[in-house]
Formats: structure tokens, C-alpha cells, sequence
């Protein structure tokens, strides 16, 4: 079966005594490292990014204790007249590298005067990559089923998958890099982007983050509100981070998002997908069916969901999208399929470090089963896969510290942004975290669907608010949404 679904950081006084009321026991970043840049990994591509290593500490009660390696890389202002400062980015995940993500951005219309403004900083997470990379030792059929359950049409499906999901669990909690397991959290991560500031000689740290980085980026402001600069937090997660709640809005995320396909589709006919948005609707679900009793070139009804839920993660997507329909339709040759990460076993595992120590999941199949009949019902396209078990409901009991709470409580530094018809990362969990930020945030909506927006969406009105607040600090008056913009 396909690999489905898609799966993006300060030292006053002031500062340290704020980090230890919300972190007791944590010391404030040692003091700052020469950063020494050279040439970066071979998987690197862009020749304009400078990368290095920094030490941290594997357990920040611990500061002296066990030590791991974060890289991060440069891509360095060329007009020194005008940086500011630097601005760490973050693409999202967890688990996804971000070493090369400022070339990335660079090559994707960031505007000059970002570029010119600030020293873009990438970086691999730890756990992930060329930072102390983790494992559970996935094999390789266990790698391409991929990270997310079959869809459970009955409580016995569920209950089925939770011995594969026990099975992860205790691989994970056997693997070589187990003892990493309690310390590969979203605050550790936060805290090694502090160690990153202070390594750069930065008072301050501005940030970029999109989808899981808005969490890491909205948790690095809580725990280092005054170090933190200009914060801008791109496709947002809810306040409690990637934890089941996320995972479930993804079923709701595909219904907002799955209009924009139907219309699509349907007004071109050449697809043979319908010629109205309800009959493309059905063809979904015709297409599920079908291909869940007798999968079509090892793609069964769970990738196909999976397929669709993650190509419609962009407009440009949507072609691709309806001749891959098309084609399982008729069974003709499948268009190229994306490439899998470079370490889908790494970044599989990384995914589950964090997403499972960060906070704690239902513990009982009964829960899910629940769970699953419940959006199974509300949400049919992805609910029994949203929903279904995973390997945090086995993960080990030890927890080194509660989450971060997102609150009010610092300077009003924050800008969220974010379209109306997300997938991934749906407005109704931004709304919340933004909410939860109170004065500190202002949110940025537009008209639009798919999930990232700046810079890689069409909407002026909104790439043109970010571009304001990173260059010039200002933030618009009060929350904004942006209309619709043409498509060509």
C-alpha cells in the first residue's frame, strides 16, 4: 500500500525568572557558543546555506549531564545595513527536517526585504535527522503502511488495530534511542532553539513557523516571552498542540477543504469524475468502496483517502489530484507519485516521540471506538481514519513534565495566519489558540483553501500583513479577513 497522509525558538533576568516559574528546575540557557558555519550535509542542496552543530543538553534538569547535537543552518542576510536580527523557521511536522527550509523559502518567494532583514535559521529538531536522530526500528512494510490507521468501519476494526499500534509502542520503547523517549518534547525543542539564540549572540529571536511550528513557535513564546521578537505562526494547531484532538480535526479539515475539489473537478469535465459537485462527492465515495474491496495498483480505500486528504493541501495539487482519480478509476497507469522523505523510518519515529510525550492520549480501545463511531458518522471521508487507534495510547507512562499551557501573558508579539478551508491544520483549532493567546495575538484569515500561506499563497492581503510585521514590527489594528483573490 502507498505510504498516505502528510504527514515546520533569548538572556535578561527578567526572562530567565519567567522561564523558571513556567519550567521549574530549568536553568536559562548557558552562556552563548561560538557558532562555526561550514558547508552543510550532502542532502542539503542549497549552496547558499552555511550549517553547523550546536551541544544541548538531552534533559535541561540536567544541564551538565548527557549531551546531544542540534544542526541548524545559515542563510545569511547580504545587506548588513538593513538586518534586524534572525528569524528561526520551522516548516512543521514533528519530524520533518528544516536544515534546508530557509533555501526552501527563499526559493519560494520570500520577499527581498526578509531576506535583507534578517539571518534565516533552519534547523533539524532533535530526534530528527542530523540531530540525534531517533528510532523504533520500523521495518520496512511497517514504514510503508505509514503513519496513520486503516479506516476502522466497525469497533472489531479498531480493536484490531491496536495490537499493530501496541506493537509500534513497544518497538519504540525498546529501540536503541529509547532513552530519548521522555526528553523528545515540543518544550525541549523550544528550549534548544533558546540554547540556538544564545549561540548566535541574539538578545532576541524572531520566528517563522508553519503547521506543528506554530505549537513550537507558540511555545517558545510562553516559555521565553521576552526573548521571543516577532513571532509569526502560519497554519495553526490548536492550543494542545498535535495531541487527539488535532489528529480527529483532520476529518473535519477534509470536509471544509473538499468543496474546493468537487468544484474543481466538476467543471472539467475531461476528468470523467461527474459534472456537478455532488456527483464528484459520490465518485469519493464510489472510489473508497471500490478500491477497499479490491485495491487498484496497491492503493486500497485508506490511501486513496489519504491520497486526497494530502493533495488537497495545495490548489497546484488539484490535477494531479483528479488524473490520480482517474486513473484508479479506470485503472490506467498511476500519475508519479511524491517522493517519500529522505528517512521515512526517522522521521516516522520522530513524529511519534513528540507527539506522544508531549501530551498524554486515551488509554482504553473502548475510547477510540467511541471516538471513531462518533466521526465515523459526523465526518465519513477520513472520520474512521482521524479517529482510529495509534501507538500513543501504548506509549510508556513516564512524563518529565506537564505541557506548556498557551496563555495571555506577554507582549502582544504574535501575528497568526491562516486560510479559511485548511486541511491539515483547520480554522477551528487557529481560533482557539487564538483565543488562548488573548492580547498577545493578532489572526490574519484568507478567503482561500489548503494548508500553508506565506509565502507560498496567492493572497496579497495576507502574504502583504506578514511581510509588513516582519520588516517594520507592525501588526494590523485588530484581526483581519481577507477576501478571496482571483486565480490567475
Amino acid at each position: 500500500m502507498h505510504r498516505t497522509l502528510p504527514l515546520a525558538l533569548a538572556l535578561t533576568a527578567t526572562a530567565a525568572a519567567a522561564a523558571a516559574t513556567l519550567t521549574p528546575g530549568v536553568p536559562a540557557a548557558a552562556t552563548p557558543d561560538t557558532v562555526r558555519w561550514g558547508p552543510c550535509p550532502e542532502e542539503v542542496a542549497s549552496p547558499r546555506l552555511e550549517c553547523s552543530t550546536l551541544e544541548v543538553p538531552l534533559d535541561y534538569r540536567d544541564p551538565d549531564g548527557r549531551q546531544i547535537d542540534i544542526a541548524i543552518s545559515r542563510l545569511a542576510s547580504e545587506e548588513p545595513s538593513q538586518r534586524r536580527g534572525v528569524l528561526l523557521t520551522n516548516p512543521g511536522g514533528p519530524g520533518a527536517t528544516g536544515l534546508d527550509y530557509p533555501a526552501v523559502l527563499a526559493g519560494s518567494g520570500l520577499p527581498q526585504e526578509v531576506l535583507d532583514s534578517y539571518d534565516l535559521i533552519g534547523f533539524d529538531p532533535r530526534g530528527v535527522s542530523n540531530s540525534t536522530p531517533v528510532t523504533c526500528d520500523l521495518t520496512p512494510e511497517q514504514q510503508k503502511r505509514g503513519a496513520f490507521a486503516p479506516y476502522a468501519h466497525t469497533a472489531a476494526d479498531v480493536a484490531q488495530e491496536a495490537e499493530y499500534a501496541r506493537t509500534i509502542a513497544e518497538q519504540c520503547a525498546a529501540s536503541p534511542t529509547a532513552w530519548m523517549l521522555p526528553h523528545t518534547t515540543t518544550a525541549n525543542t523550544a528550549r534548544d532553539m533558546d540554547r540556538v539564540r544564545a549561540a548566535l549572540g541574539e538578545p532576541r529571536l524572531s520566528y517563522l513557523g508553519g503547521s506543528y511550528g506554530t505549537h513550537l513557535g507558540a511555545v517558545y513564546t510562553t516559555m521565553f516571552p521576552d526573548r521571543s521578537d516577532r513571532v509569526v505562526l502560519d497554519s495553526a494547531l490548536g492550543p494542545g498542540g498535535y495531541d487527539v484532538t488535532a489528529m480527529r480535526m483532520f476529518a473535519p479539515g477534509l470536509e471544509d477543504r473538499f468543496p474546493d475539489f468537487a468544484a474543481f473537478a466538476a467543471a472539467r469535465p475531461e476528468y470523467g469524475l461527474g459534472t456537478t459537485p455532488e456527483q464528484v462527492t459520490a465518485k469519493f465515495f464510489d472510489l473508497a468502496e471500490r478500491l477497499e474491496a479490491a485495491p487498484v495498483q496497491g492503493v486500497d480505500g485508506t490511501a486513496f483517502r489519504g491520497i486526497t486528504f494530502e493533495r488537497l493541501y495545495s490548489d497546484a495539487l488539484m490535477p494531479l489530484l483528479a488524473e490520480t482519480w482517474q486513473a484508479l478509476d479506470t485503472d490506467r497507469p498511476l500519475p508519479p507519485m511524491p517522493p517519500p522523505p529522505a528517512d521515512p523510518e526517522n522521521s516516522m519515529a520522530a513524529r511519534l516521540y513528540v507527539i506522544c510525550s508531549d501530551s498524554r492520549w486515551p488509554g482504553t480501545v473502548q475510547e477510540y471506538q467511541r471516538n471513531v463511531a462518533a466521526d465515523r458518522q459526523r465526518y465519513p471521508m477520513l472520520g474512521g481514519i482521524a479517529a482510529n487507534i495509534g501507538p500513543c495510547a501504548f506509549w510508556p507512562a513516564e512524563r518529565v513534565e506537564p505541557p506548556v499551557h498557551i496563555g495571555d501573558r506577554g507582549p502582544s508579539n504574535v501575528l497568526m495566519v491562516q486560510n479559511e478551508r485548511d486541511p491539515g491544520t483547520p480554522l477551528a483549532g487557529a481560533q482557539e489558540l487564538r483565543r488562548a493567546f488573548g492580547d498577545r495575538a493578532t489572526m490574519v484569515t484568507a478567503d482561500q483553501g489548503g494548508h500553508g500561506v506565506y509565502p507560498f499563497g496567492r493572497n496579497t492581503c495576507a502574504n502583504d500583513a506578514v511581510t509588513a510585521f516582519l520588516t517594520t514590527g507592525q501588526l494590523p489594528s485588530q484581526d483581519r479577513a481577507c477576501p478571496a483573490e482571483p486565480s490567475e
